[in-house]
């Protein structure tokens, strides 16, 4: 269908889970996708599966330069960056009490200070091409309560986007965020999450976990042009649970 042709696009924590599931999808739909990810045996073999249009390298979100090089590269293979996807993330499933300083600052780093690093590392890449997308994948957690790190990190994300948005939009760059709900990724199959998670998703009105696919579609609608006089929001997709 070719909804993102020829769009260069970077997703972070694309080698597994819901960035495999968005590369997957992009180069199906025209897009050349560089395979964001520190799981560099996983994201190599996802990228020679998807052919020519995808590349991989290996990337630790929460340095600088290592985004640096990242833009550089996707630059070199592809040309000036049309959407970034700001897609990797953790979670740690402890109390206020038993989470350690060196623990929560993990969590900080890798969700919220990477988005921030991602995003200004495009910045100058997607002026190139006059102008670009930008999706933060945030959670639900972004908008309700859930655990310390993680919700704290992701009502940042969310909080991140719509200043991004505003100080962005006479480039002609839009950001937006996605919140997922219980989505079947590795993360929730974590032995400290999976049980709690399957308890959890009795309490879905839908009844369900969700496919990593089914936030792909969305994150693709946000990616491609026709998403173009939205910016600034965050797009929900939890199977109803918020509305309750």
């Amino acid at each position: 269908m070719n909804r993102l042709n020829d769009k260069v696009t970077i997703i972070t924590g694309g080698a597994r889970g819901m960035g495999a599931s968005h590369a997957r999808l992009f180069v199906e739909e025209g897009a050349k996708v560089m395979i964001a990810d520190i799981l560099e045996s996983e994201g190599q073999a996802l990228a020679q599966e998807l052919g020519e249009n995808a590349k991989f390298i290996k990337l630790d979100v929460t340095k600088e330069e290592n985004w640096k090089e990242a833009v550089a590269v996707a630059e070199g293979a592809f040309g000036p960056v049309n959407v970034l996807v700001n897609n990797a993330g953790i979670s740690v499933n402890k109390s206020i009490e038993e989470t350690t300083e060196e623990e929560y600052r993990r969590i900080i780093d890798i969700n919220q200070v990477s988005v921030f690093l991602g995003m200004k590392a495009v910045i100058s890449s997607m002026k190139k091409s006059d102008g670009g997308s930008i999706v933060n994948i945030s959670s639900i957690n972004g908008i309700v309560g859930g655990a310390i790190g993680y919700t704290d990190s992701k009502f940042a994300v969310r909080g991140m986007t719509k200043a991004a948005a505003l100080g962005l939009a006479h480039y002609g760059i839009r950001a937006n965020s996605v919140h997922p709900g219980v989505i079947e990724t590795p993360m929730i199959a974590q032995e400290d999450s999976k049980d709690v998670v399957n308890d959890f998703a009795k309490y879905i009105p839908n009844k369900r976990v969700a496919k990593p696919e089914e936030v792909s579609s969305l994150v693709l609608y946000l990616a491609s042009d026709e998403s173009s006089y939205s910016t600034g929001s965050e797009f929900v997709v939890d199977g109803g649970l918020t509305a309750q």
